[in-house]
């Protein structure tokens, strides 16, 4: 098995005799991502879920992300690593806080960010990702558009599609909100020459400076394929560390060395083995809740 080590040989064996078929994001650790059929964000991890004809699924993420691959995969055992790897973004709106929303904006559509629980997709009335949020904002009949959970995203978007008024969560990655201007600056003047491509769940002070905002895989797509030879990256540093990997004529510089997400690197490869080996950590949902959820989730993935 090439270069593998023997843990990674070990979860390559399983997944072939299990028909699994194991979706990785981008933030979770390298060497977890070179054992998966499919590494992406949050849009290509759903759609491939839909997609999937194996039987079994594994998620390497956070639990949102296995919610997801349920949702759209009923009939799939899904799995996910790490029990306990959640979104404290996504844990920061509650069913009670849209339906008090709705009741205070009655004509308003609700989108919510799919870093969310299935029990808030299940009363949003379409889900978006980063890449699709300025898209699918404009796609609504509504005037008004009730955002969820993250008031940066939705700030973002909100600047893009002034048409629409925007009624704001107070929800936020830590991970993204936690870099500051006086951070990205200092970066930018230690690395002068480079680009700067961020996250638009970043904050407001944070994005003004970046010569590329985007979703995970469009900074990818950018930091490859621009002619500049020197990246400060704006995202989770596992981002930067993939693309001097992949790109290694270019210098790619992580924005700080906090920029980590501590619920994404429990998708140890140990992890995965032991979910592989032992089937743990199912997700499942309440069914009506699920169908509820499904609805919004493909609408998303249709738009």
């Amino acid at each position: 098995m090439g270069n593998f080590n023997e843990t990674q040989q070990k979860i390559l064996k399983l997944k072939k005799e299990k028909n699994a078929l194991i979706l990785a994001h981008f933030y979770v650790p390298l060497e977890v991502q070179d054992i998966a059929d499919i590494v992406g964000d949050s849009f290509e991890m759903a759609k491939r879920a839909k997609e999937a004809e194996e039987d079994l699924i594994v998620i390497c993420g956070v639990r949102f992300m296995g919610e997801g691959a349920k949702i759209l995969s009923p009939d799939k055992k899904v799995l996910v690593p790490a029990i306990d790897a959640g979104c404290p973004m996504a844990d920061m709106v509650t069913v009670e806080d849209v339906l008090r929303l709705k009741a205070e904006h009655p004509d308003a559509a609700v989108m919510a960010y799919v870093n969310s629980s299935a029990a808030v997709k299940s009363v949003a009335d379409i889900c978006c990702t980063s890449s699709s949020a300025v898209r699918i904002a404009k796609s609504q009949d509504a005037d008004e558009i009730i955002f969820v959970p993250d008031m940066h995203l939705a700030e973002y978007t909100a600047g893009k599609v002034p048409e629409k008024k925007f009624i704001l969560h107070t929800g936020f990655c830590p991970t993204h909100h936690r870099i500051t201007e006086a951070d990205i600056l200092a970066a930018k003047k230690a690395h002068p020459d480079a680009k700067i491509a961020v996250h638009p769940e970043c904050r407001a002070d944070v994005v003004k400076h970046a010569d590329f905002i985007g979703s995970t895989a469009e900074i990818l797509r950018f930091s490859r394929e621009t002619d500049a030879r020197e990246f400060i990256i704006g995202t989770e540093m596992e981002i930067a560390a993939r693309l001097q990997r992949e790109v290694p004529e270019k210098k790619f510089y992580s924005v700080t060395s906090a920029f980590v997400c501590p619920n994404m690197k429990k998708n140890t490869l140990q992890a995965v083995l032991n979910c592989l080996e032992n089937e743990e950590y199912e997700i499942r949902l309440d069914e009506a809740e699920a169908a509820a959820a499904r609805r919004s989730l493909e609408r998303m993935v249709s738009c």
